[in-house]
C-alpha cells in the first residue's frame, strides 16, 4: 500500500494553564490519543504517551527539559506505545501487568485483525479503513512486525493517591469501566480533569476485553457530579464541565 512518509509525526497545540496537547495525525481516530504535557514547578507531568510509532521522546524534546512523571490512564496499545521512553512511570495496579512485557505483533493493517473486533468498532461510530495509519514514519517502518516494548511501571497508584509538580496537586481518581484500572487525574484547585478513556466527548468504548458496562455505569455517575470547569481527556476535543455532566447522563440513560 502506497502510504506516503510524514513530514512529522506529531502535532503540538498550547492550550491555557500551562497545558500542551499533542497528538499523532496520521493514527486513526479511534486510536489517535491525546498526549498531555502539564508543566510544573519541579517537574513535569505527560499524561499517556500514544502508539510510539515514532520517538516522542526525540519530537517533544523542546518540552522535556526537566524531571518528568509520565502516567498511563490505562495500557490499551494507542496510551502506551512511548511509555518505555520514560524513567518515572505511573499506572494502577490493574493495568500494570500488562507493561511488564513486550507485547504481541501488532499489524497496521484492517485484515490482519479479528473481523469481529473490527465490527465492534465500527458499531461503536469508529471509520476503519484498511490500515490504522494514514503516512509512514520513515521509509523502513514495517506495518506488520510493530510491536509495543515494555514498560514496566515504577510506580502504582491507586484512589486517592496524589502526583505531585511542586506548585500543582493532582488527585489519583480510579474510574473503571472502559478498562479495569481506567485512572483519572484531578486538579481540584482549578476544576481541570484529565479522564484519560473513561470519557471523552466521542463514542465511548465498552464492549471490549477488560470492559464492564455495570462498573462503567458507576463511574458515569461519578463523572456526572463533578465540579470540573475543563476535561481533556484520552480522544477528540477538550470540553467544559456542562458537557461532562451531558455526557456521563448520555451513558448512563443508554446504559441503565
Amino acid at each position: 500500500m502506497g502510504l506516503q512518509i510524514a513530514e512529522r509525526w506529531f502535532e503540538f497545540e498550547t492550550l491555557t494553564d500551562g497545558i500542551i496537547r499533542i497528538w499523532e495525525p496520521h493514527v486513526i481516530r479511534v486510536a489517535q490519543c491525546n498526549i498531555w504535557h502539564v508543566r510544573g514547578r519541579d517537574r513535569d507531568l505527560l499524561i499517556d504517551t500514544g502508539m510510539g510509532i515514532a520517538s516522542l521522546s526525540d519530537a517533544a524534546r523542546h518540552l522535556f527539559d526537566k524531571a518528568l512523571s509520565a502516567v498511563a490512564t490505562h495500557t490499551h496499545y494507542d496510551h502506551v506505545g512511548s511509555l518505555h521512553e520514560f524513567e518515572d512511570r505511573i499506572a494502577h495496579p490493574a493495568e500494570a501487568a500488562k507493561l511488564e512485557s513486550r507485547s504481541a505483533k501488532f499489524s497496521m493493517f484492517r485484515k490482519d485483525h479479528a473481523p469481529e473486533a473490527i465490527a465492534s468498532l465500527e458499531r461503536a461510530g469508529y471509520e476503519i479503513g484498511p490500515t490504522f495509519i494514514t503516512a509512514l514514519p520513515h521509509a523502513d517502518f514495517n506495518m506488520t512486525e510493530f510491536t509495543f516494548p515494555a514498560a514496566p511501571a515504577t510506580r502504582l497508584v491507586v484512589e486517592g493517591d496524589w502526583v505531585d509538580l511542586g506548585d500543582r496537586l493532582f488527585e489519583v481518581f480510579h474510574l473503571p469501566g472502559h478498562s479495569p484500572g481506567s485512572i483519572g487525574l484531578w486538579e481540584a484547585s482549578t476544576g481541570i480533569l484529565f479522564s484519560g478513556d473513561a470519557i471523552y466527548d466521542g463514542p465511548l468504548l465498552d464492549e471490549i476485553p477488560g470492559s464492564d458496562i455495570e462498573v462503567y455505569c458507576n463511574t458515569m455517575t461519578r463523572l456526572a457530579q463533578l465540579p470540573a470547569r475543563v476535561v481533556h481527556a484520552g480522544h477528540d476535543p477538550s470540553f467544559d464541565g456542562r458537557r461532562l455532566k451531558e455526557l456521563a447522563w448520555d451513558y448512563l440513560k443508554r446504559r441503565s
